[in-house]
C-alpha cells in the first residue's frame, strides 16, 4: 500500500529573529571641580526598552554615572552624577522573513549590565569613562509551519499515552549511558 502524504499549514507564534551585541562606549563627565584623581566610578539605575527598527532591534535606555573624585590637590572629595541616554542598534543575526510583521513583539535582555571599565581625568579637567554593555534580543511573531499528515487514517479515536512511569527506568544499566550527552 502506498501512502500519500499531504501537508497542512499551522500558524503559530515563534522566535523569528535573534541577535546579540557587545559594545564599549566612552562618556565624558564635567564635574563642578577640577579632579585631581578618580576614587571610584560606577553605574546605577539602568533602565531600557526594546523596539523593532528595520533590520534589527533598538535598545533605548538610560543610566546614571557616578564618579567619586578628589580635588584641590587631594584635600577634598565629591561625587559627580550624570544621567546618560543611549540608543543601541542590535542587528539580527537570524531572521525568518516569513513572519507576519503585524504581529511582531520584541524583547531585550542585558546579558552584561553597563559597567565602568576605566575612568581617567582628561587634560581639560573632565572625566572620560569607558563603559561596556551587552544585549541579547529576540523578535517573536506569527509564522507558518508546514506539517506532513497521513490522510484517511482512523486514528482519531485512539488514546495515546506518551507519558512514562519512573518504573520504566529501573532496569537500565547506568554504565551503558553515553557520557557525552
Amino acid at each position: 500500500m502506498s501512502l500519500k502524504y499531504q501537508s497542512r499549514e499551522i500558524i503559530t507564534k515563534a522566535i523569528c529573529g535573534k541577535g546579540r551585541k557587545f559594545s564599549t562606549v566612552t562618556h565624558t563627565v564635567s564635574p563642578p571641580h577640577k579632579p585631581t584623581s578618580i576614587l571610584g566610578a560606577w553605574i546605577i539605575n539602568h533602565q531600557y526598552e526594546a523596539v523593532a527598527a528595520g533590520d534589527g532591534i533598538e535598545v533605548i535606555g538610560t543610566y546614571d554615572i557616578n564618579i567619586w573624585y578628589s580635588y584641590d590637590r587631594n584635600s577634598q572629595t565629591e561625587v559627580a552624577k550624570e544621567t546618560v541616554s543611549y540608543v543601541e542598534h542590535v542587528p539580527l543575526s537570524y531572521l525568518d522573513s516569513r513572519h507576519r510583521a503585524s504581529t511582531v513583539e520584541v524583547t531585550a535582555e542585558a546579558t552584561q549590565e553597563p559597567s565602568t571599565v576605566e575612568a581617567n581625568v582628561t587634560g581639560d579637567g573632565r572625566v572620560a569613562i569607558r563603559v561596556e554593555r551587552e544585549f541579547a534580543v529576540e523578535l517573536v511573531a506569527e509564522t507558518k509551519l508546514n506539517v506532513l499528515v497521513v490522510p484517511g487514517s482512523d486514528d482519531g479515536d485512539k488514546d495515546y499515552d506518551f507519558g512514562s512511569d519512573f518504573d520504566d527506568y529501573e532496569d537500565l544499566d547506568p554504565d551503558l549511558l553515553d557520557d557525552e550527552l
